[in-house]
């Protein structure tokens, strides 16, 4: 049987390391031992300190287009930025808009024409000489009136409108109070005051008369009212404020077709 020989030095040179200074008893006993780490909390400042400054105030505005939401406790936000060169507009665009405005500078110049512009001067170039309206067989509508009379030049756009709608079928007869050529038609139809309109049927029969300044739908219903052949006027006497005749200014017209 053969004698084992223990080697003094084996154990004896490995023991400082087994128990030196490290303080470690066996390598096992460090891996049993579980790692504590510190938790790390992070917090959610919803308002700044006093001694800080808040990053809005900072920030620079900037043109974005953005869409922001909430998403649990935190704000998410979501921008993208938009050009900061301005777009020159298309030429096209540019003739389509000034085609517009032409025709909405036309529009409004004959808007105002029709409204405000109509004279007693373009009534008495369009109106029916009065011995032609007697003898057409048609109804007729004798405005008497002055170059200076304040209300007949209020009525003239009135009496256009009227005019154009019914000139077809009623004659419409200016006649001038200052034109001493109308002096037995003034005393006929008895006038005092202006404008004074004669409403007469297709005979030449006087139906009615109104005087001085009166609601439009008064001219339209007794010239609708002749149109229509009927044996009178809905407002056959009517007196509103009106210019005397006896300021007229008295002159002789030299051509027999004016109605002036």
């Amino acid at each position: 049987m053969a004698r084992v020989v223990s080697n003094p030095l084996g154990l004896h040179r490995f023991r400082p390391y087994l128990h030196g200074s490290y303080g470690f008893k066996t390598s096992f006993h460090f891996q049993s031992k579980p790692r504590k780490f510190p938790t790390v909390v992070i917090a959610c400042q919803t308002e700044p300190k006093p001694t800080e400054t808040s990053t809005t105030d900072k920030a620079l505005v900037e043109p974005t287009s953005s869409i922001s939401y909430t998403k649990g406790d935190v704000e998410v936000s979501s921008s993208s930025p938009v050009s900061g060169l301005p777009e020159f507009p298309n030429k096209d665009v540019n003739k389509q808009i000034g085609v517009i405005s032409v025709l909405a500078a036309v529009g409004l110049f004959l808007s105002a024409r029709l409204d405000f512009g109509v004279s007693l001067k373009d009534l008495s170039a369009a109106a029916v000489p009065y011995e032609e309206a007697l003898s057409n067989g048609k109804p007729t509508v004798v405005e008497f009136y002055a170059d200076w009379c304040e209300v007949c030049r209020e009525l003239a756009p009135d009496v256009y409108k009227v005019e154009q709608q019914f000139k077809d079928r009623v004659n419409f007869v200016m006649l001038n109070v200052d034109n001493t050529k109308w002096e037995q038609e003034l005393d006929e139809f008895g006038v005092e005051g202006i404008p004074h309109f004669a409403f007469l049927d297709k005979e030449g029969n006087e139906e009615g008369n109104v005087v001085g300044r009166f609601p439009r739908q008064y001219l339209l219903e007794n010239v609708d009212a002749l149109a229509r052949g009927k044996a009178s006027v809905p407002h056959a006497r009517v007196v509103g404020q009106y210019s005397s005749a006896e300021s007229r200014k008295v002159h002789q017209v030299v051509d027999p077709r004016s109605h002036g």
